[in-house]
């Protein structure tokens, strides 16, 4: 993070530009007399556009205001005899107006404005006019230019002469820039030169451009057309890896000669200030370095700049230290040359000490003092009014003596306006400076009782601008007390602004200025208020974020709270647009998405209407890499070649790997393969490759964040052809019917062919039989035998063979032909019981030649038939389990307990089932049931505890009845279990409470003869209201509760009454049916208990189980219910793999419902 801090005082934004000025001679306010003033004028060499009109600028001010008049080449200029020519209202300037025609080059010349009133003349500088020309080139015919490859050339511009000079630059006729470089590049006159001539160079033409300013226009020169001479007319990529190309040309390496400027040494004269260009073009083969250096000490680093490939030297603002000998050397592998450049610095007239305005009061004394400088020393010419002084009249009070005018004794009536010029061969100075004599007490001319802020720790001003004549005193007090501030951290300046160093918080209060002369005083007054600094406590800092993510740039700020902050974000010194992927917090910017163009330096910009502070970072976003470019292939051989690329940029992210990939036209053109993949540090790798493929080959550049676009593909390379290799992969052989066998295997790819026509000799016949091979050619990559016996084995062997020949003898490989069903079925089937949910099975192994094919397993179908349990309905729905292998035995789990089977089982190979076996019936014993479908717990009252419960979904036998164990508890503490025993019809039990404040957990389990089954557990809900449970209040006793009954009763009574008078009168009020809606509310609140079962469990009424194992109720459980209507699947062992799915009853109701009649109390809390 970078940190930038700006503390601005508020008395003036720009302090250094004040400081410069505030020893500025004092103003005279306007509303007192005084001599004129030039304010503004136009540059001295003023050019125009043609086109428009011409202003010649003069403004001044004076009191009474002055009136202007103008000379042209000397003479007065009569603006009334021109019509054309006016003066605009109230000011000097010259508008020359061409709307009505005439020819702007007829006011060419040298003007100059006058601004008089009754105290003096003041005048402006001489301003040359001069209009702007963008003159024809003229017309020539050039001839071909005819050149040996390897000589220097220059090819002349020579632009028309135009006002101000043209912009020169060169193009082909086409409008192409040309590149220039070291060895071709353009002089700063205009001129192309070429260090030396290569052959590429006749491949344009060139053509000299000249822009000009005023007009916008460009002018084109007719082209040069080259014809360059060589000695070895290869084309020019035959040399693109040369390591000499001027040898391999038959080019003949030359040391350097210069071209411009000739000889070995040479002249220039430059004016002070203004920027000196030295040049130095050379010819060589190869072409010429240049450096620069100077005779006898150091160029100047601080303005030195080189300019156009080393060949031209700039130093800005030129002074008389950077006269002397300068030399430029031209060097290559041949030889060194050296041009030596005398430099002589020449000045234009320079102020030294410009004359000021003079105020003087009568009887005073006073002097303007004009002192230039200049090579040569400039002449000074002194006048007064814009007359030579030694032609005004005498003035006893006034004396010259050279550079300075001494005044003594001034009375009222000599004021005037003197000039003075400084002048030499380079050019002139001008200034005016007025005397006014004038007798004024003391004025501040400041606004009065001023506020000015400052940063604490920062220098400020307090201004207080003043004027009297006599120039009056100043002097400065704090808070109306003490003595005058001067010195310490206060300095007072002569224009009366008091500056203080450095700001302190002591320092805050009212400064009061009084300025005195003979004539009495003035004084004014200004508030300082000391603020504290803005400052970036925490700025962003440096980050490096892929592409795509979020990123948070912080800037967190302190600052005094009585200044409004702003806070900006820029981006590259840019303001930076906040658009929707972008967030400004208080803290921070947060930018989304990242993308490449989010890169740059990003400044937070903390300011104030005092001072500003800054800090800087920069986001570097790390992108996928550019492409790599210009693939190139050398080293051509059979087997191999050399690739080469040029990297692309790695967008901050270093390539880490090259992927080379190819693509082929014969078999699949269009798609890409990966070839190879090399480290990120190389550019250059030789490719294996196969025979008889047409390669073309690209490559990407992978770095951290991804991979970059393929670059674009080389050129093609076609290998020669060769017998393949190898032979195909994947042989196998399989029947797809019972009397044939289909042969398939891998193809070679296009890499793996190594020849045209390649085609495959399919090899077959049956093992063990010793009959002779079948074979078959074939294109395909399958190939069916027909006529097979079942399922017999074969040898297969599969060859690939092109027109160059064949591949080495291949494997052979095993296959078999087409199966059929099996054609017995498992015998002496024997089951045995397990336990209520499990059977096992042996049974007879078939014969393998029944099998007729592979024996995958031995399958068992079973179904459960019906359940001992009566008036239940079951599904019959088949399943099955399967036992892998050749094996004799095995498990069917997962059955129902309590109910009757029937089971059957085949044989299964890879064509499917063979016959059925004889069915098995087999009963599975009781089983302990499911846990009981629901528990619903009610609390009537504080008191009792209700449970409800239904029977288990699966009693899997007959029931024996419940037990329930239960344990109260209040948060962590829990009581000892308690336990009861209910008969298999019981579905109810009422508990009393031990105490009110305690819940309950509750554990239910059926049980059969078989044992206990799986429980449910529910918890009794939380104590309803603390009060009531701390009070033991019966709200039914209370009476404000019977009030309100009675109340609402009595409401019900009326509003019935007035129904029946309604009705009685012929209203068609729904009395009915409102009394029906008021009854089916009371029924809603009729039950006094809590139901927290599951609504989803709700008990079918009347569905209670008698002691002997009856169900009283229509049953639509089945093996559906238990699961046994999906697709039920065993393992090998038997073990259910299968899945439940339950099946609810299709209506469920709520039966059982309490038989306790309803209190007030209850009602409430059953409506709570």
């Amino acid at each position: 993070m970078v940190m930038q801090q700006y503390l601005l005082t508020y008395s003036g934004v720009v302090f250094a530009l004040y400081l410069h000025h505030v020893i500025r001679a004092i103003e005279v306010p306007l509303d007192l007399s005084q001599p004129p003033t030039i304010t503004e004028q136009s540059v001295k060499d003023y050019i125009v556009d043609p086109r428009d009109n011409i202003f010649i600028e003069c403004e001044a001010k004076g009191n009474p205001v002055p009136t202007f008049s103008w000379t042209r080449n000397g003479k007065f200029f009569n603006v009334a005899k021109d019509p054309k020519v006016s003066m605009q209202r109230r000011s000097g300037t010259l508008v020359i107006d061409f709307r009505g025609g005439g020819r702007p080059e007829d006011y060419e010349g040298e003007y100059q404005c006058s601004a008089r009133n009754e105290y003096g003349t003041a005048l402006s500088s001489k301003i040359l006019l001069q209009v702007s020309r963008s003159p024809l080139w003229p017309k020539e015919h050039l001839d071909l230019v005819e050149i040996d490859e390897g000589s220097p050339l220059t090819l002349k511009c020579n632009p028309p002469p135009g006002l101000p000079p043209p912009v020169i630059f060169w193009m082909s006729s086409s409008m192409e820039p040309i590149h220039q470089d070291k060895r071709v590049s353009q002089g700063q006159n205009g001129d192309l030169y070429f260090s030396n001539v290569m052959l590429q160079d006749a491949q344009t033409d060139y053509s000299c451009n000249a822009r000009f300013h005023f007009t916008h226009t460009i002018q084109q020169k007719n082209p040069y057309t080259l014809k360059v001479q060589t000695k070895n007319p290869h084309n020019e990529t035959s040399f693109r890896n040369h390591t000499d190309m001027y040898s391999a040309r038959g080019v003949m390496e030359t040391t350097p000669s210069f071209m411009y400027p000739y000889g070995t040494s040479s002249n220039q004269i430059v004016l002070r200030g203004v920027d000196l260009l030295l040049e130095c073009i050379a010819s060589g083969v190869p072409a010429p370095d240049i450096m620069w250096y100077k005779k006898g000490g150091e160029l100047p680093t601080d303005k030195t700049k080189l300019e156009n490939f080393n060949k031209a030297l700039r130093i800005t603002n030129v002074s008389e230290e950077d006269s002397g000998e300068y030399f430029c050397l031209a060097s290559n592998k041949m030889g060194s040359i050296r041009h030596t450049i005398s430099v002589r610095v020449k000045a234009a007239p320079y102020w030294l000490d410009e004359p000021q305005n003079l105020i003087l009061a009568p009887g005073e004394d006073g002097r303007l003092v004009c002192r230039a400088n200049g090579n040569p020393k400039p002449t000074i010419q002194w006048l007064v009014n814009g007359e030579p002084i030694e032609s005004a009249p005498p003035n006893p009070s006034r004396e010259v003596a050279g550079d300075t005018i001494v005044f003594r004794d001034t009375q009222i009536g000599s004021s005037a306006v003197y000039q003075c010029n400084a002048s030499n061969e380079h050019g002139y100075l001008l200034a005016n400076a007025f005397v006014s004599v004038l007798d004024v007490p003391p004025r501040i001319l400041a606004p009065r009782n001023q506020l000015i802020k400052v940063i604490q720790y920062n220098r400020t001003l307090l201004d207080c601008p003043f004027f009297g004549s006599p120039i009056p005193t100043l002097r400065w007090f704090k808070n109306g007390q003490g003595s005058a501030l001067d010195g310490e951290n206060y300095q007072r300046h002569e224009n009366g602004s008091l500056e203080i160093n450095m700001a302190r918080k002591e320092d805050q209060g009212i400064y009061t200025c009084v300025a005195t002369n003979i004539l009495g005083k003035a004084e004014n007054q200004v508030r300082l208020e000391i603020k504290d600094p803005t400052r970036i406590v925490r700025g962003p800092e440096d980050l490096i974020v892929k592409r795509g993510s979020m990123v948070r740039l912080d800037c967190r700020i302190k600052h005094d709270s009585t200044l409004k902050l702003t806070v900006t974000w820029l981006k590259d010194d840019t303001p930076l647009y906040i658009g929707n992927r972008m967030k400004k917090e208080d803290d921070g910017l947060i930018i989304y998405g990242v993308a490449e163009k989010d890169q740059g330096d990003y400044t937070c910009v903390a300011s104030t209407e005092l001072d500003k502070d800054s800090a800087k970072a920069f986001l570097t976003v790390l992108e996928r890499p550019e492409r790599p470019r210009d693939l190139e292939l050398t080293d051509l051989a059979e087997r191999s070649v050399r690739l080469t690329w040029i990297p692309g940029d790695d967008n901050n992210s270093p390539i880490t790997d090259y992927v080379v990939q190819f693509e082929e036209d014969k078999f699949q053109p269009g798609s890409w393969y990966n070839h190879s993949r090399y480290p990120g540090s190389v550019n250059s790798a030789v490719l294996r490759l196969s025979p008889y493929v047409n390669y073309q080959f690209r490559v990407i550049a992978v770095n951290e964040v991804g991979s970059s676009l393929p670059s674009l593909p080389s050129e093609r390379y076609h290998t020669i052809g060769a017998s393949p290799e190898i032979n195909p992969t994947g042989v196998r052989g399989a029947g797809t019917q019972k009397n044939n066998m289909e042969i398939t295997w891998t193809p070679l790819n296009a890499t793996q062919a190594y020849g045209p026509n390649l085609r495959y000799i399919v090899n077959w016949r049956q093992r063990d039989t010793r009959e002779s091979w079948s074979n078959e050619t074939v294109r395909t990559t399958r190939h069916v035998v027909w006529n097979t016996p079942i399922y017999v084995p074969y040898e297969i062997k599969v060859q690939a063979e092109n027109d160059f020949g064949r591949a080495p003898e291949p494997d052979v490989i095993i296959g078999y032909s087409g199966e059929d069903y099996p054609k017995a079925a498992p015998t002496d089937i024997r089951l045995k019981v397990l336990n209520s949910t499990a059977v096992s099975l042996q049974w007879s192994r078939v014969y393998p030649d029944t099998i007729q094919g592979q024996l995958k397993e031995y399958r068992a179908y079973f179904w459960r038939e019906s359940s001992l349990l009566k008036n239940l309905w079951v599904s019959k729905k088949r399943q099955s389990v399967g036992f892998v292998g050749d094996r004799p035995r095995g498990i069917v789990s997962r059955l129902f307990p309590y109910s009757n089977y029937k089971l059957e089982m085949v044989v299964v190979n890879g064509r499917g089932d063979g016959p059925r076996s004889e069915i098995k019936e087999f009963t599975t014993p009781e089983g302990v049931p499911s846990a009981p479908r629901y528990i619903r717990i009610r609390q009537p009252n504080l008191e009792t505890i209700t449970l409800e419960w239904d029977h288990p979904e699966h009693p899997n036998g007959i029931l024996t009845g419940y037990n329930l164990r239960y344990q109260a508890f209040n948060g962590s503490k829990t009581g000892r279990t308690l336990v009861e025993t209910f008969s298999p019809n019981q579905t109810r039990f009422t508990l009393k409470r031990t105490d009110p404040i305690s819940r309950y957990r509750f554990f239910l389990r059926a049980r059969t003869q078989v044992g206990d089954g799986e429980s449910i557990v529910e918890e009794s809900p939380a104590p309803l209201n603390e009060a009531y449970t701390k009070n033991h209040v019966d709200i039914a006793t209370q009476g404000w509760f019977i009030g309100l009954m009675c109340a609402i009763a009595l409401l019900v009574l009326i509003l019935l009454i007035v129904c029946f008078i309604k009705r009685s009168r012929g209203g068609k009020y729904p009395v009915r049916e409102k009394v029906e809606v008021l009854d089916h509310e009371d029924h809603k609140v009729d039950d006094p208990s809590f139901d927290y079962s599951d609504e989803d469990n709700k008990e079918p009424p009347g569905s209670h189980t008698s002691l002997d194992g009856t169900i009283k109720q229509e049953s639509d459980d089945s093996l559906v219910d238990y699961g046994e209507g999906g697709e039920g699947q065993f393992n090998e062992d038997g073990s259910f793999i299968g899945q439940y799915t339950v099946k609810k009853d299709k209506e469920e109701t709520e039966g059982n419902e309490s038989s306790e009649a309803t209190s007030p109390v209850n009602a409430i809390y059953s409506l709570a």
